[in-house]
């Protein structure tokens, strides 16, 4: 594909105007009555330090996976949301085909609907496969990555990607898409993780100037994942993130796009009612994406039963506290470089214990499956049953 015609494209692009194919209202409505409360987390074993470790084959952990999804079960949640890689999918598609297979059939023996996300526009620019490195000590998300990477990224927002480049984006949202199309052990689809994220270090998920954010730069690629989803249909709704991400113009593509709303909030009750309220005039179900931060009044206690109250379907970052070592704070990074403390050996060996802070931020329980606060699971238990 010519940066010619690249240029061409880019220029008869729409973003105001919604892309055919969105649910109606009384449509996304009607499938969402039909489902219990939805409540699960942002899904990855604990064995695995970013969307690579968990899904390609020389680090595919099923075991683990299952053991994990029984202590899911046995709090009572009902759906995962889980992240993909382009990189995993270009090298080794029908071995990831097999693999989310298993996986969903893991899920489905434990009365689990997953839905699963294609890109992410936070934290490590760069990616590669094979090993992935260690984690940083008590750093939190400091293997987790980007999709696609960044440099990737940049070339698509100029129209300067390849030929081969669009049709791996393209095949990876299209192909996968119709593999699942009509698989009922499938949620949703959900396109892209806060575009325009990047390496911000702002706690607070609704800004708009975060350092490091690459904001608008994602809106050709945000725009492109709905024309490629609503080319396939699937039977599953397709949804894409609002709340959470960076850029008016990503926002606003996801906003009028979506069949239903994915929200990100770490804010306590009256502040995620705030968060919420711009998207209630839709009249669209709201799916609360990522919560749960101890730090700011984010916990279970209080948040499940108005997610209840109202029935948006609440999905919390983190299960099981592990490689990600989401149990620190965002702040934890600040200061820190990462590729020098990996080359200086400041990381977590394999067969070490991981560093846990006194006060967790993300995530419910440890890798042994006792949890970080008794109390937090009997509130998921006493609300699910």
């Amino acid at each position: 594909m010519s940066v010619f015609f690249l240029a061409s494209f880019a220029s008869a692009r729409d973003y105001d105007t919604p892309i055919e194919g969105r649910w109606s209202v009384e449509k996304i409505n009607a499938w969402y009555d039909e489902l219990p409360w939805l409540v699960g987390c942002n899904y990855y074993p604990a064995t695995a330090i970013n969307q690579i470790e968990m899904w390609q084959a020389e680090s595919w952990a099923p075991e683990r996976i299952k053991l994990e999804l029984d202590w899911a079960a046995e709090i009572g949640m009902n759906t995962m949301r889980v992240y993909l890689h382009d990189l995993v999918w270009a090298d080794d598609e029908q071995g990831l085909y097999a693999r989310m297979d298993e996986f969903l059939d893991i899920c489905q023996r434990r009365g689990i609907r997953p839905f699963f996300v294609f890109f992410d526009d936070c934290h490590r620019p760069t990616a590669k496969l094979g090993p992935q490195p260690l984690p940083v000590k008590a750093y939190h998300n400091s293997g987790w990555l980007n999709s696609p990477v960044r440099e990737l990224a940049e070339r698509y927002s100029w129209g300067k990607a390849t030929d081969t480049e669009v049709a791996w984006l393209k095949g990876y949202v299209q192909r996968t898409m119709e593999r699942f199309r009509d698989d009922e052990r499938v949620l949703m689809w959900e396109l892209y993780n806060e575009p325009g994220r990047g390496q911000g270090l702002n706690g607070d998920m609704q800004s708009t100037a975060v350092k490091g954010a690459f904001g608008d730069q994602s809106k050709n690629l945000v725009y492109d994942s709905w024309l490629w989803a609503r080319e396939v249909n699937p039977s599953q709704p397709v949804v894409s993130n609002t709340a959470g991400s960076v850029g008016k113009k990503n926002i606003s593509i996801n906003r009028i796009n979506s069949d239903l709303h994915s929200i990100h909030s770490y804010r306590d009750v009256e502040g995620t009612k705030k968060v919420i309220a711009p998207y209630l005039e839709d009249g669209r179900p709201i799916f609360v994406t990522e919560w749960l931060n101890r730090y700011g009044g984010s916990i279970p206690q209080s948040m499940l039963p108005y997610f209840k109250e109202n029935k948006y379907a609440a999905i919390n970052w983190g299960f099981v506290s592990g490689k990600t070592q989401t149990t620190f704070h965002w702040k934890s990074r600040q200061g820190r470089n990462v590729e020098k403390e990996l080359a200086e050996g400041n990381v977590v060996k394999p067969g070490e214990s991981f560093p846990e802070p006194e006060v967790w931020f993300h995530d419910l329980l440890r890798m042994d499956g006792t949890p970080y606060k008794a109390e937090e699971i009997e509130v998921f238990k006493e609300l699910l049953k």
